[in-house]
């Protein structure tokens, strides 16, 4: 199957480039530098030229065009990040082989990450509602100066809409959207409207969306057999207070997937003069339970391995204050400040098959950051600096609790049960410096940072040969970074940057995390901290019909932090539910390297007709004991291409999404690669094809139409533990003022 694929790159490549050699090239106009402003490369508006580090940008016109329920969904669909999914409800992108807390997304300039993100697989950017964004922005490789701990793959930054201002003293109505969409694959029900005031001084923007989605239907196209194994043919439901397998009549659909979410947006904006602006940030996002669906697919012995696994409703609040100054002053020329606090809520409950007693574990977290930084420009020298500051406040809980009758009992929790503190501290300089008649730009900074982290354990109840857990941590990163500009239409780029990540509470403080009987985690506080440091190569080629870049990348992984056996009382098992259980700890045992690049092409065949395509490579491996273990993570070839046609009334694009093939050597059996939910070959490669169009009614509204996965493919994302969406017809009806 993999050079079917090969074959549809190919063809779908070598098609537009020679109906575009037999354009009339004496029509090209004078070209369109890369003046797309981004903000993540140096935390002010910068020409996406004038930044050494590769970053693709999702605005907001594709955002909308993409039509997707979940910010996950879109980065999918966008061919430009790689996403796995362990259920409907969720999504963790990866960047160049890092994921989860690896990778750091960005909301608004306040980080998202916290003192609780694994390194497995995270769900929490669907706490992020895509209707309200104006932007995302993928800093692809380390972006540790700018942005401190965690950037070791990349940085997913992503900006909500901002209120209007308007030129009038009266305040009235300056900007609204709608949005109603239905999806027959998860039966998908959404509604989101926003709508926002201004006058000269003040804005508003509000916006409230509202998505239920049933049991997901995977495809019945089935070439590889595949439904053999990630067919849903039976279920558990509690019957006459007995946990009964039942049989799925149709196991196209994968039962117990479903799950909603609401999502608020405020935004208030005083600005008393065109220097200084004020900006108060709201946000709450909340779910319904979210059944984790890759584990109630897990069997033993021929039964199922849990009656119930499934997530409390995933709860994040943010209150943010930002001050943003523009002017020109002699010693600063921008200033930003952003006082924020974040409360996240997220539970895990299980119960095992044919066990009365479910385990209930919540984690509250009250997160407090504070972020700085100016620019000063100095001829062609551009100067960022700033520091910043983020404290956490980690409460774990936990019981058991009888579901016939209601007792509870004492169990282990997640993370310590004591006080748990995470502080991360960080300054840095970045320098722009144009020269040799804007020829040359050099990009080069430099950061220093300190964290340190306290946990205590107060009901010891597996004694433990310590009560508290204490680390202290500072490093050093820094990036430099060259690019020529040949001609006006050919641009070179070479990058170096060091990246880090300290060790969260995740990694050296969670106590006890049973996956099923086949290990058991506990503390490790002798953890230091990780390090990238990674070399990028660019060239791109750019006229007013064609844009065409490659890239390619080196990275090399230090004191990577790996799950190893270890002992707990010179014993390397122990008894934990029943369950003779061996015993793992977070360990810095592994150098790793990965490598990878690839290509991104924009060709207007006609001012009609636009041909896009991109493709992405990745390999990675780490040293165990003197062999190379494939590393965890490393995703197979993938991309997308897509042939556009748009009028002024209606448009369509007909696109192609795939990926390669994971074969089951190339899987790390130890790591999160979920090896268990393989096929005996590994992930096949797979492509579906794929139509939108929209129609607009007026100027105001607009009706778009789709089918994904038209061949109905059933297929799952390498490392997923859920199968993909069949065939998907969408239709939505959207509102713009």
């Amino acid at each position: 199957m993999g050079h079917k694929i090969l074959w549809v790159i190919l063809i779908s490549v070598c098609v537009p480039f020679i109906a575009w050699s037999q354009t009339d090239t004496s029509e090209l106009k004078k070209l369109k530098e890369l003046d797309e402003i981004v903000i993540s490369g140096s935390k002010f508006s910068e020409r996406k030229k004038n930044i050494a580090q590769k970053i693709d940008v999702i605005g907001a016109k594709e955002l909308k065009a993409l039509n997707m329920p979940t910010i996950a969904d879109v980065l999918i669909q966008s061919g430009k990040v790689f996403v796995q999914k362990s259920q409907q409800g969720g999504g963790s992108p990866v960047v160049r082989g890092f994921e989860a807390s690896r990778v750091l997304l960005m909301l608004d300039g306040v980080r998202m990450n916290n003192a609780i993100y694994r390194s497995g697989h995270l769900q929490n950017v669907i706490s992020v509602d895509n209707n309200m964004l104006s932007s995302v922005e993928i800093l692809n490789g380390p972006a540790s100066t700018i942005y401190g701990s965690d950037a070791l793959g990349g940085v997913v930054s992503m900006q909500t809409i901002k209120p209007r201002l308007t030129n009038e003293k009266e305040f009235k109505l300056s900007q609204a959207q709608a949005m109603l969409r239905y999806a027959s694959a998860n039966q998908e029900n959404s509604v989101s409207t926003g709508f926002g005031f201004g006058n000269k001084h003040w804005g508003t923007f509000t916006n409230i969306s509202l998505g239920s989605f049933k049991d997901l239907r995977q495809g019945g196209w089935d070439p590889n057999n595949q439904l053999a194994t990630w067919g849903r043919n039976s279920y558990v439901q509690r019957i006459n207070g007995i946990d009964s397998i039942v049989n799925n009549s149709n196991n196209l659909y994968q039962k117990n997937s479903g799950y909603s979410q609401m999502d608020l947006l405020q935004k208030i904006t005083y600005a008393p003069n065109y220097n200084n602006i004020h900006q108060l940030n709201l946000q709450y996002s909340t779910t319904s339970d979210i059944p984790r669906y890759d584990r109630l697919t897990e069997t033993s012995a021929g039964l199922p391995k849990h009656a119930e696994w499934y997530y409390g409703p995933q709860i994040r609040s943010l209150v943010a204050y930002q001050y943003d100054y523009f002017g020109e002053r002699k010693l600063l020329n921008d200033f930003t400040m952003n006082l924020s606090h974040q409360f996240i809520e997220e539970s895990r409950n299980t119960r095992r098959f044919q066990s009365d007693e479910l385990s209930k574990r919540k984690e509250e977290l009250n997160v407090l950051a504070l972020n700085i930084a100016a620019r000063i420009k100095l001829g062609n020298h551009e100067i960022t600096y700033g520091g910043d500051a983020q404290v956490n406040f980690l409460k774990s809980t936990a019981f058991g609790q009888n579901v016939v009758t209601e007792q509870r009992s004492i169990i282990d929790t997640r993370y310590p049960d004591g006080d748990n503190n995470m502080n991360l501290y960080g300054a840095y300089v970045q320098h722009i410096y144009k020269f040799a008649n804007g020829r040359f730009v050099l990009n080069d900074g430099l950061r220093i940072n300190q964290s340190s982290l306290s946990s205590t354990i107060d009901n010891n109840l597996l004694n433990l040969p310590f009560t508290e857990i204490n680390q202290n941590n500072r490093a050093l990163t820094g990036n430099i970074g060259l690019i020529y500009f040949a001609t006006k239409e050919l641009r070179f780029n070479l990058n170096a940057s060091r990246g880090f990540r300290s060790p969260n509470i995740d990694d050296a403080g969670k106590v006890f995390d049973s996956f099923s009987g086949e290990l058991l985690v506990i503390p490790n506080e002798n953890i230091n901290p990780e390090y990238t440091n990674s070399v990028d190569l660019g060239v791109q080629y750019q006229t007013d019909k064609l844009f065409i870049s490659a890239f390619g990348f080196y990275t090399q992984f230090l004191n990577a932090i790996v799950l190893d056996k270890t002992t707990f009382n010179g014993s390397d098992s122990i008894m934990y539910n029943g369950t003779l259980t061996p015993v793992f700890s977070n360990q810095n045992k592994a150098e790793a390297y990965l490598y990878g690049g690839g290509i991104e092409a924009r060709i207007d065949l006609t001012k009609k007709i636009q041909f896009n395509a991109n493709t992405s490579y990745t390999f990675g491996r780490y040293i165990n004991a003197g062999y190379e273990v494939p590393l965890d993570h490393v995703p197979p070839l993938y991309g997308r291409v897509s042939l556009g046609y748009n009028e002024k009334k209606w448009g369509s694009q007909f696109f192609f999404l795939y990926n390669g093939t994971k074969r089951l050597e190339d899987y790390n059996i130890n790591g999160r690669d979920n090896f268990k939910f393989a096929l005996p070959t590994g992930t096949p490669s797979w492509y579906t094809i794929n139509l939108r169009g929209h129609y607009n009614l007026n100027e105001h509204f607009k009706v778009q139409a789709g089918v994904d996965n038209i061949m109905d493919r059933n297929y799952r994302t390498f490392a997923s533990g859920i199968s993909a969406p069949g065939r998907n017809f969408i239709l939505s009806l959207r509102y713009k003022m």
